[in-house]
């Protein structure tokens, strides 16, 4: 019978073999389990309540240079042909699974294209879904979600997790609002926000890895004493002096010449403010230095195998606290969205738990960069879907829309990862030998 030794500092950061091996199958089968599932709520929905009339798909913006024809279905049959679609990628999904073999991407993705044209065509019946104005707010909508994950991905991949970008994101909106309030820039209130997001990274590592206190433990701290901090000040400082402190200056939208004016994605990628064109930069970068640099070659090999990082001379929790450091600085830039982009100026709580979602795109995206983007974007769908649906007098209930983003974000987690695998050392303090 065998042993699972539990990591310690004193094992070098090291992960049982038992903790980090794939369970594997798990993933294949909740796919097609989620499939029928969904693929029959739409079911019954449309047995229930089958609409009758038209849905009009409004692809084109008054921008555009070329402008695209409007796509107009008969509502109740084309969800009903959708929901045949469905049926068809489950029945392949669950072929793949009883033949052990890989589920390809291109099935969740169908899926999901198809599920969500049905649940539309239902939805807005008689009515004119905006495509351009409901993808390019997810886009807007996910940009502290997408900072957050970054900065998540790359705290774990260092072997550091990270419970605190809920914290990281509501100082950074606190000190953007400031700031931009006092200097009437708000590229100065985004450096600050940066520099916010820094220091409660610091303060993450200099307890998580300078006096190996559980990780988990001091995010959520860190979280509950930056709710508290930001709160009174709200109250004894802001307040009292809104006209000063808490009326920045927000980012405006600007559009690219030319990309901006492409049929349906130029309004939804490139008629943004400048956060989110700082977005795809980071994005890119993060992505490429992981991955294609010897700084993320050393990132991951801290995150994996610390003990052997160090034996071959890299300084284990040096690279951790950079890391750490430059992810929260990420993390804190999609604290800038909330009070200069989304609303002008700081209000208590106002990230609404976007960390913890962020967070879950990191696990959901497995610890990729590009994986969690997607992730992200995907809970920013569903935030703005719930917007979208209300102001068109959805027949679904505004309280189940306002459930939407979560009740993704719980069957993101719990059941389309499928496998995955942390870095083996993430939560894991370094002691060296």
């Amino acid at each position: 019978m065998s042993t699972v030794t539990t990591p310690t500092p004193d094992t070098g950061g090291l992960a049982p073999d038992a903790a980090v091996t794939p369970t594997k199958g798990i993933g294949a089968k909740k796919l097609p389990i989620i499939f029928g599932v969904l693929t029959a709520l739409l079911g019954v929905i449309l047995l229930r309540s089958s609409p009758s009339g038209d849905t009009t798909f409004q692809l084109a913006a008054g921008t555009d240079f070329v402008t695209l024809p409007d796509i107009v279905v008969p509502s109740g049959p084309t969800a009903w042909v959708m929901v045949v679609l469905c049926l068809a990628l489950t029945a392949e999904a669950v072929r793949r699974m009883l033949a052990h073999a890989r589920q390809p991407i291109w099935i969740p993705i169908g899926f999901a294209v198809a599920w969500m044209t049905g649940f539309l065509s239902w939805a807005a019946a008689d009515e004119r879904i905006r495509v351009v104005s409901l993808l390019g707010g997810a886009v807007a909508l996910a940009i502290p979600l997408v900072f957050g994950a970054l900065g998540g991905v790359l705290g774990e991949r260092a072997g550091v997790v990270n419970i605190a970008i809920e914290g990281q994101l509501l100082f950074g909106a606190f000190a953007a609002a400031v700031t931009a309030s006092l200097t009437g820039s708000p590229w100065a209130g985004l450096v600050s926000a940066m520099v916010a997001g820094a220091l409660i990274a610091l303060i993450l590592g200099l307890f998580a890895i300078t006096y190996f206190v559980d990780q988990v433990i001091v995010g959520v701290v860190l979280n509950v004493l930056v709710v508290g901090l930001t709160n009174f000040l709200f109250r004894q400082v802001l307040a009292p002096n809104a006209d000063t402190l808490n009326s920045p200056d927000r980012f405006s939208a600007m559009p690219i010449p030319i990309l901006g004016e492409i049929p349906l994605i130029g309004p939804i990628l490139f008629r943004q403010t400048p956060l989110v064109y700082v977005l795809y930069v980071v994005v890119a970068l993060v992505a490429y230095a992981l991955y294609r640099t010897r700084w993320g070659l050393r990132v991951r090999a801290v995150g994996e195998h610390p003990k052997a990082a160090d034996t071959v001379g890299i300084k284990v929790n040096r690279t951790r606290y950079r890391t750490i450091l430059l992810a929260g600085a990420i993390a804190g830039m999609g604290g800038a969205y909330f009070s200069l982009v989304s609303v002008a100026g700081f209000n208590r709580e106002m990230t609404g738990g976007a960390g913890f979602i962020a967070l879950a795109a990191v696990i959901f995206g497995k610890w990729d960069p590009i994986r969690a983007t997607l992730a992200a974007l995907l809970f920013g769908f569903a935030s703005n879907l719930q917007g979208v649906l209300s102001a068109i007098g959805s027949p679904v209930p505004s309280q189940f829309m306002l459930m939407l983003p979560y009740l993704v974000t719980i069957f993101a987690v719990a059941g389309l990862v499928g496998r995955s695998r942390p870095p083996a050392a993430d939560g894991v303090p370094y002691r060296q030998q």
